[in-house]
């Protein structure tokens, strides 16, 4: 039952973003030291008529380009997670690789359902009030993977921050069950911070998943703006709880949002500080509608380069990095590169 405040919750947030996506940036848990809200525009006009006055959504420069969606591939894995009732963040989240990694049978499972309880300016997961929880998904979850015969698989989630323990028991029973119906598949899970409950965040760690990644997103003078109820040093007391518990541990950021070059030096050496993290993904942040954050400037590959060279001098053993990396691309080839004895050199 969904109670008169309730409604009265979600259909304000329905009315500022009509199409149920995210990005509430006005919201925060303490004072910004960088904000961008005066560069984000009121698209909508109190009759809900489109306002003159809109962000426009910059060109893309020649080097990014995404596959369309399509081929047998990519139609076999929509109709497994149609079938089953799945989510995926490549399809909420308007991932730019879904048409690539679908057609070679590769997808993002999100889990906890398909809305987020947090409103982060970057983000094209609708926000509000989540449904029910729903028990039943780890099992769909297994026998969807178990039809895919993955080798790997990564797992997300939305932020679940009205459950006691963040949605942590679910995710442990649903490592428990892909284990068992795919004992030749390693899993890779990204979840968030559960608000910084250390004893949900170890029932996932027990939960022993291959690869277990948290992603910091953006450098610490930027956070409060871009991730309104997160918190840098959270962020990277959970990937230190990751470590700790022996697991192979990932993060990842995006750039373009604002940060300067050195400021992403610094979140490299502040996770290497923190946790030694395993893997970090760098990517170009893309503004998914005009209710988001805008985008600053687009990154060039050269610097991407240079952004990947600091981060194996720094001991991570893995960086991809690019202006269409995401934290799931190409996840199983990270998974095999980690296999392989450390390179002392480039």
């Amino acid at each position: 039952m969904i109670h008169r405040s309730d409604e009265n919750a979600l259909s304000r947030t329905l009315a500022r973003h009509p199409r149920a996506l995210g990005g509430d940036t006005l919201r925060s848990t303490g004072s910004a030291a960088f904000s961008l809200s005066d560069q984000v525009l009121n698209n909508r006009t109190q009759d809900g008529a489109e306002s003159v006055q809109q962000l426009g959504i910059r060109r893309k420069p020649e080097w990014l380009r995404a596959k369309m969606p399509g081929g047998e591939g990519y139609l076999r894995l929509k109709s497994i997670i149609d079938e089953h009732k799945l989510h995926t963040v490549c399809q909420e989240a308007s991932c730019p690789n879904m048409g690539e990694c679908w057609s070679r049978g590769t997808a993002t499972i999100m889990i906890l359902g398909d809305t987020c309880t947090r409103s982060c300016g970057f983000c094209n997961v609708k926000t509000g009030r989540p449904p029910l929880l729903d028990l039943d998904e780890p099992r769909r979850v297994a026998a969807s993977l178990k039809l895919l015969g993955l080798k790997h698989v990564v797992i997300t989630s939305v932020n679940r921050d009205e459950l006691p323990d963040g949605g942590a028991a679910i995710w442990a029973e649903t490592i428990h069950r892909v284990h068992e119906a795919c004992p030749k598949m390693s899993v890779e899970v990204l979840v968030g911070d559960f608000c910084g409950d250390r004893a949900a965040i170890q029932v996932v760690c027990d939960a022993r998943p291959e690869i277990i990644s948290h992603n910091l997103e953006t450098v610490r003078r930027m956070h409060a703006a871009v991730r309104p109820q997160a918190k840098y040093e959270r962020s990277l007391d959970v990937l230190s709880i990751f470590k700790a518990s022996g697991l192979v541990t990932k993060t990842g950021i995006m750039v373009g949002i604002g940060e300067r070059d050195d400021e992403v030096l610094e979140v490299l050496d502040d996770i290497q500080t923190a946790s030694r993290a395993d893997v970090i993904t760098i990517g170009q942040y893309l503004q998914p509608t005009r209710n988001h954050l805008p985008i600053d400037r687009w990154v060039h590959p050269e610097t991407f380069n240079r952004f990947k060279v600091e981060a194996l001098a720094r001991g991570f053993r893995v960086c991809e990095s690019g202006p269409m990396v995401r934290s799931s691309y190409h996840a199983e080839e990270q998974a095999l590169r980690l296999e392989e004895p450390p390179a002392h050199s480039l």
